[in-house]
């Protein structure tokens, strides 16, 4: 088989080797799925060029690349409007065209609506696959090409034959319809309710207000979401409880690529770069059929959100790829008056079934608070699902008290899989009956490290300087928690083993954890709106759970310090403590424990890490059983009790203060970040 080498003349913005659907199963862990942020332009050049519909291709933002090839090469450029000349010569968007030899292909600026274009190669771009994908992750530094954009001299090698029997052009009535400049680039983007809506978390009247807006897209957003300005919701709660002081704030659960999160007041549709797990609210996820909108929306354009029912979402997608932008956004408006729960059930413990999206059912356990039965529960479910591995089934991803069940619906229906869930959960076993492998993981921990510092004055200067959480994270855990001194904070934090309820909180085998012992079980807030720049590897707390951030990005849990790497990036070379399989630290129940260090012992340690070596970290097997530690806290009731009201009395006289301020009615907007 013939090699073509492609070469890059000029880089373009953004440009990212990605596939489709791009690096699918690695949710429960927070690796994203990557891919074309556009997948229905993407798709639909590399059907144009006869190669299958996921063949790794090119994604650039705002401006094109320009390419050469050392031999004839038919390519198809799609996506947003862009002007496209081979050695200067005009040549036409979505058909594909042969570069001679030597010629220059010069995709330029994006121009009018849209703002992603794509260039795809007929045959192989020769890319090695990192955990089975060639899609590129800029934030984790891997896939595609060196784990990055491509720049300027870069070769990349073509495996296929120029065969100009397998090409075909697009119609017009198959392509993308973007909005007309005309009317200021605005659009309508179908939904379903949930998972988290009216009532129990928006007031109908939020709800209402969701629909009847024109969104305004932020310019500060990205690959990993799409933010938005629009008006602060009433909420239907004045807090999230242990979750957190502000009502968006809930128990950790998985999002769904195409959720509207609600983290503070800041509304952000997640894209395919966005996190896998997270503590925020989500009243509405746009259906799969129309995510391919996200890749094109540029700052200053608008949004309607237009709610439907699942059934037509359904629908929409079994119309297959080069029908389904063609036609209208919906088929008639409304959603399923469910208020995005599928079911319910009762018993010894409480079931609830959201849609989020038409793709995903989020199974939660219990009410909201944090229980370890109810992540028992949850557990046993994902081993029973995992087990049968039904078709169709493509993600599981646990959260606190919850389990994100993704599935293809073309394959395995909702209704087909909610009727599996219902006869699984009919035969699950008592969660006290729970025992499971359980690594004490002992980690080096840099208390109040100068990174985590940086970060607060970052925060400070280019997001929010009056927040209550500033100048000092720690000392803002104190006066919540109702501790004497910040030396109670350090010394409650290091004698505490945190157990690991979830992974990939901020990314890349980020732990969700939680102390064992209530009485170490420290609470606070989350930041809003949220960081923008957060240090890899920094500790923090947001509501009652700990979390070590996989690598650097937003944040919003109020830092402690900072430890060694959670993350491989050696991978998949084996590397000090990391298993030769994985390039994750961290298991589910696994119990992290810590031991001070200077700071500058800590960026020892981490280059020890980065080496290949261990980086102190130390590992020994063990067990946890739910039944043991049930009667842990029976045996010492009295002490959590008093510990918790202590705790209860701060909470309230922190939300009092903020009512007091103003803080729950201060006009917030992403445009503040």
């Amino acid at each position: 088989m013939s090699v073509t080498k492609m070469t890059v003349v000029r880089p373009g913005m953004l440009t990212t080797i990605q596939d489709w659907p791009g690096r699918v199963g690695y949710w429960k862990v927070g690796v994203p799925p990557s891919g074309p942020m556009d997948d229905l332009s993407f798709r639909l050049g590399n059907v144009a060029l006869g190669n299958p519909e996921g063949a790794p291709g090119l994604e650039s933002a705002m401006s094109g690349p320009a390419l050469t090839f050392d031999a004839d090469t038919y390519v198809c450029v799609t996506g947003a409007d862009a002007r496209v000349r081979i050695d200067g010569r005009d040549v036409p968007q979505w058909r594909p065209v042969v570069v001679p030899a030597g010629a220059v292909l010069d995709v330029g600026p994006t121009h009018g609506a849209g703002l992603r274009v794509y260039v795809t190669v007929q045959g192989s771009i020769e890319i090695e696959d990192y955990l089975g994908s060639a899609s590129t992750f800029t934030l984790g530094k891997f896939g595609g090409y060196r784990g990055g954009t491509l720049g300027e001299g870069d070769i990349l090698e073509i495996e296929g034959l120029h065969d100009s029997d397998r090409i075909r052009s697009i119609p017009m009535e198959h392509r993308p319809v973007l909005p007309s400049t005309s009317n200021g680039g605005n659009w309508n983007i179908a939904v379903t309710e949930g998972p988290h809506g009216a009532p129990e978390f928006f007031t109908r009247a939020d709800m209402d207000t969701l629909y009847s807006t024109d969104y305004e897209v932020h310019f500060n957003s990205d690959r990993t979401g799409v933010r938005l300005i629009g008006p602060k919701p009433e909420w239907a709660r004045e807090d999230g409880g242990e979750a957190g002081l502000h009502p968006s704030n809930i128990h950790d659960n998985a999002y769904s690529v195409g959720a509207l999160d609600f983290t503070g007041d800041t509304p952000i549709l997640l894209g395919p770069d966005g996190p896998s797990l997270g503590g925020f609210v989500c009243p509405v996820t746009v259906v799969a059929a129309e995510r391919w909108k996200l890749g094109q929306l540029k700052p200053g354009d608008t949004i309607r959100f237009v709610p439907v029912k699942a059934a037509h979402a359904a629908a929409l997608g079994a119309l297959g790829l080069e029908r389904r932008a063609s036609l209208p956004v919906v088929f008639s408006s409304g959603g399923d008056g469910d208020d995005g729960v599928i079911a319910r059930r009762d018993g010894d413990t409480a079931v609830t079934y959201r849609r989020s999206g038409d793709d995903n059912v989020l199974v939660e356990y219990g009410d909201m608070k944090l229980d370890l039965a109810l992540r028992a529960r949850a557990h046993a479910l994902h081993q029973r699902v995992d087990a049968l591995n039904p078709h169709g089934l493509l993600d599981l991803t646990p959260g606190i008290r919850s389990l994100q069940v993704k599935v293809d619906p073309d394959v395995l229906p909702i209704t087909s899989l909610m009727g599996l869930l219902h006869e699984i959960e009919d035969d699950l076993p008592a969660a006290s009956e729970l025992v499971v492998p359980s690594r004490t993981i002992r980690m080096p921990l840099s208390w109040d490290d100068p990174a985590t510092r940086e970060a607060i004055a970052r925060y400070m200067h280019g997001v929010r300087s009056d927040a209550p959480w500033c100048p000092w994270n720690i000392e803002f855990i104190r006066r919540m928690n109702g501790l004497d001194s910040v030396a109670d904070v350090f010394d409650t934090v290091f004698a505490a083993d945190y157990m690991v309820l979830g992974l990939g909180d901020v990314y890349l085998g980020a732990p969700v954890a939680t102390p064992l012992d209530p009485r170490h079980r420290l609470v606070s807030t989350k930041y809003n709106p949220a960081r923008t720049w957060t240090p890899e590897n920094a500790v923090g707390i947001g509501g009652a759970y700990l979390c070590i951030y996989g690598m650097e990005g937003p944040g919003g849990y109020q830092f402690v310090g900072r430890t060694t790497q959670v993350w491989n990036h050696r991978y998949p070379d084996q590397s000090g403590s990391f298993e030769k399989e994985s390039p994750w630290l961290l298991r589910f129940f696994d119990r992290i424990s810590w031991y001070p260090v200077s700071p500058e012992e800590l960026l020892d340690l981490r280059a020890d890490t980065a080496a290949g070596r261990g980086g102190g970290v130390e590992i020994t097997d063990g067990t946890f059983s739910l039944a043991e530690h049930d009667e842990f806290l029976a045996a010492n009731s009295d002490s959590i009790e008093k510990f918790r009201a202590v705790q209860s009395v701060a909470f309230d006289a922190e939300r009092a203060a903020w009512s007091a301020a103003g803080e729950f009615t201060k006009k917030e907007r992403s445009d503040a970040a």
